[in-house]
């Protein structure tokens, strides 16, 4: 008889079946963004969670591909802004590579960091970068909460 943990993890490591099976679980959708030097920053990201009430901290994963991540890590913020049904092209815009992707999207900057907080979000949470934790081929982004609404 074959061992059944040989099995699966082969088709773990099986990049495809993966995204496949994991893509069975739905996700929230949030734009990280943060205030850095060059002005502001944002990402894309469904990998977002509470992580604890006392001392209040969130978290976020950012793959190391990512050509915002760096920018975000180096001004050492970053505000969380949970998207709403109806924001599905800005999450696409922030989901994309590209310089500016702020163009025509409405914002304010948190009264905290400075991130800015996207026009029209379910939610936000204004963070520091408390952690950061080297995980495969992405980084999780561990935040201490500020300020939230």
């Amino acid at each position: 008889m074959s061992d059944p943990r040989a099995a699966s993890t082969s088709s773990a490591t099986d990049g495809a079946r993966f995204r496949q099976v994991l893509g069975h679980f739905p996700t929230g959708v949030t734009v990280i963004t943060a205030r850095a030097a060059s002005g502001p920053v944002g990402l894309c990201v469904g990998s977002f969670a509470s992580v604890s009430l006392d001392p209040p901290l969130v978290m976020f994963c950012a793959g190391k591909s990512s050509s915002s991540y760096p920018s975000i890590e180096a001004a050492g913020h970053y505000c969380v802004n949970v998207l709403a049904d109806d924001q599905e092209e800005i999450a696409r815009v922030f989901a994309a590579k590209g310089d500016d992707k702020f163009s025509g999207v409405g914002w304010r900057p948190s009264i905290a960091t400075g991130a800015p907080v996207l026009q029209g979000v379910l939610a936000w949470i204004d963070c520091t970068i408390e952690a950061v934790h080297e995980a495969g081929d992405h980084w999780i982004v561990v935040g201490r909460v500020l300020d939230l609404e």
